[in-house]
């Protein structure tokens, strides 16, 4: 399922039409990123919690020519599935 489906299937289930559903859509997107880029967390109870995490630097390689690489440390946002959505999967 991509974005234009999700909009859709949002549209149709709550009788809304397609723009506001991609409204809806973008101010989530939106909250979850500002609260994330902020260092905080988002708990849906039920469906899950959006979080960040650091990862460390690390040597990787080159698969091309097998040469050792520096990997830079970084946040990556994480999803960790709640109890109730991990049982309906």
């Amino acid at each position: 399922m991509n974005k234009a489906d999700l909009i859709a299937k949002i549209a149709d289930d709550t009788g809304i039409s397609k723009t506001q559903a991609n409204a809806v859509l973008d101010s989530f997107t939106g909250a979850v990123t500002k609260s994330l880029k902020g260092g905080g967390k988002i708990t849906l109870v039920g469906f899950g919690t959006f979080s960040v995490s650091k990862r460390a630097a690390r040597t990787g390689r080159n698969p091309q020519t097998g040469a050792a690489i520096k990997i830079k440390a970084k946040k990556v946002a994480r999803f960790k599935a709640g109890k109730e959505l991990s049982a309906k999967v």
